[in-house]
């Protein structure tokens, strides 16, 4: 069906005479064959949304309806690929095109001609039904590729066998009631719909991130949803990239929705140099990027956080755990904002649409910990990550508010900690995590039994520090007695030597949990000793002298294979406060 365009305006073009065009089928605009998705039917008129530059368009161009949904390509070559929003491979636009991106450029999501190397793991007879294994292919030195029936398929298999093809070739056939199903190494699936699974589980195992102030207090675990809201320069960029690198997840989806390019740049060229460490090989060999800056079309932005959830699904169907970042949400809802207003619907709170948190949702709630399609029953998680640009900070705006009623695990991050140099800014005295009950058991089982107690005893101190820092910013310190002074030094060890975590240097960058959970109980003994000591005599300036108080702050630079370097730090403290109290027995 051909329409043809009577209004542009902008990235929305509306067509009449588009008969028989259903919402978000995909529409090639004008002889240039921009993409462009249907999002308002009316009668025969059909807004449509392109994802390229319409500069050029005008009244009369005709609109072709493909009939079909945006679709992704998913198959083996999305590992260390860069898409753009609709999920056009970069390296395919730039080997095709040059630097510069076209308008009505024409790129499949994975390399055509790229050769694979396919292991049979079934064989002609087998009865195979949605979502079983039917081989495998070697993505990168990481992933193995896992070649599953397609979903809505069972029967049995008549032809299948093990050698090198390239994604549009065939490598199985099914037999089913309806015919013969050619199995290839690729398939297209609508980024808007979800992909089944045979039910969602609860999950009791954290996703973890070697950060510190996230790991031990705010956890979020396997197939969870969280969000790291904050005003500009407090570090959200910087703590995704952190969650990015070092997050134990078996693929990393990151999304670039409306961010700066060179943010995107930075992470081009850090992650090749970086190691995973679970595997010790490069990071990029675990990493799709999605790619949709600043400078790039603003429709697309809205289309890219499905098209990185919908990869993240197809991987967690193999059975891997994925992590998705979107940074950020604010700058997607920026753009449905717009849609929105050209459109000429009715705004909600502070110009965006009603629909914002259905829209938000939508995303959020394909996060999870699932068993997949498949008679051996794979266990895969999604967890999504999503940064929120509120503007100054202020928590109360629409998007902020909409995510927090969806997510459960909020990391605030504070503009004062990020001015004081203190990184990750996570404001521990208003983030939170709702997984943290459900993980408790992991963390007494697979650490020791007294991390939780010790997590919250140190919780106590900082809301205590909070009380005090009241009454010095009135008084002074001095007005303090010894026991409230010994707690605001407790505090900035806490704050300094554990929260404070140095994303540059390449020992305090990423702690394993047996790291941290030394170093909890490396601060922890010392607040026992010292509140221990005042009870038995001693002042506030004898306690904040002991030898061993300046090598606390050392121990975040202690190496992974060194930890016993923390162990005799525990034991010196308790030497150093035997010592003590020996003199004031004196």
């Amino acid at each position: 069906m051909q329409g043809k365009i009577v209004k542009v305006s902008g990235a929305l073009v509306v067509a009449d005479n588009m008969i028989g065009a259903k919402l978000y089928d995909v529409c090639l605009v004008s002889d240039k064959e921009l993409v462009g998705e249907i999002i308002e039917i009316r009668k025969d008129r059909a807004s449509i949304e392109v994802y390229e530059n319409t500069d050029g368009l005008k009244v009369g161009d005709v609109v072709k309806n493909t009939n079909k949904p945006l679709s992704i390509e998913l198959g083996p070559g999305l590992i260390g690929n860069v898409l753009d929003g609709i999920g056009r491979s970069l390296k395919n636009i730039y080997e095709n095109y040059g630097e510069r991106i076209k308008s009505g450029v024409k790129v499949q999501t994975l390399n055509p001609k790229t050769v694979w190397k396919f292991v049979a793991k079934k064989k002609v007879g087998d009865i195979v039904f949605s979502g079983d294994i039917l081989g495998v292919v070697q993505e990168g030195g990481i992933i193995e590729h896992k070649i599953m029936v397609p979903v809505g398929v069972s029967g049995k298999i008549s032809s299948i066998k093990s050698g090198e093809y390239t994604v549009s070739d065939t490598v199985a056939k099914i037999k089913t009631d309806d015919g013969v199903e050619k199995v290839g190494l690729s398939f297209s699936w609508p980024i808007r719909i979800s992909r089944p699974y045979k039910k969602k589980i609860e999950t009791t195992t954290p996703l973890v991130t070697g950060q510190r102030v996230i790991d031990t207090f705010f956890p979020l675990a396997f197939g969870g949803a969280a969000a790291i809201p904050g005003p500009f320069g407090s570090g959200k960029t910087v703590v995704q990239h952190q969650l990015a690198k070092w997050s134990d997840a078996d693929v990393v989806v990151y999304v670039g929705c409306g961010e700066r390019g060179n943010e995107m740049t930075e992470v081009l060229k850090e992650f090749p140099t970086l190691l995973d460490p679970k595997t010790k090989k490069s990071l990029m060999e675990k990493t799709i990027l999605v790619a949709n800056t600043s400078d790039m079309p603003v429709a697309a932005r809205e289309a890219s956080i499905y098209t990185g959830i919908t990869i993240a699904e197809y991987y967690r169907d193999m059975g891997y755990n994925v992590i998705v970042m979107a940074d950020s949400t604010s700058r997607w809802a920026e753009a449905l904002r717009e849609m929105s207003g050209r459109l000429e619907e009715i705004p909600g709170e502070e110009g965006y649409p009603a629909y914002l948190g259905s829209r938000l949702a939508s995303f959020y709630e394909r996060a999870g910990n699932v068993v997949t399609l498949g008679k051996d029953e794979r266990i895969g998680s999604v967890s999504c990550v999503g940064a929120v640009s509120p503007q100054g900070g202020d928590l109360s705006e629409p998007v902020s508010q909409a995510t927090l009623r969806i997510v459960k695990v909020f990391w605030g991050l504070s503009s004062a900690l990020a001015y004081k140099r203190h990184f990750p800014a996570i404001d521990w005295l208003v983030s939170y995590s709702g997984y943290a009950g459900a993980l408790k058991n992991y963390y007494q089982e697979n650490l020791s039994y007294e991390f939780w107690d010790r997590k919250n005893y140190l919780m106590k101190i900082l809301q205590e520090e909070r009380e005090l820092n009241d009454v010095v910013s009135l008084m002074g310190f001095d007005v303090l007695g010894d026991k409230d002074k010994t707690t605001l030094d407790i505090a900035q060890v806490i704050r300094e030597d554990y929260l404070h975590q140095n994303a540059f240097d390449e020992t305090d960058t990423y702690s394993s949990l047996k790291k941290q959970d030394k170093m909890l109980k490396c601060v922890c003994e010392y607040a026992k000793e010292a509140y221990k000591a005042l009870e038995n005599g001693a002042v506030y300036e004898q306690i904040i002298n002991i030898p061993s108080r300046a090598l606390i702050g050392k121990m975040k630079y202690v190496k992974e294979d060194e930890l016993e370097k923390i162990e005799n730090l525990i034991t010196s403290i308790k030497g150093d406060f035997l010592e003590l109290e020996k003199k004031e027995e004196k």
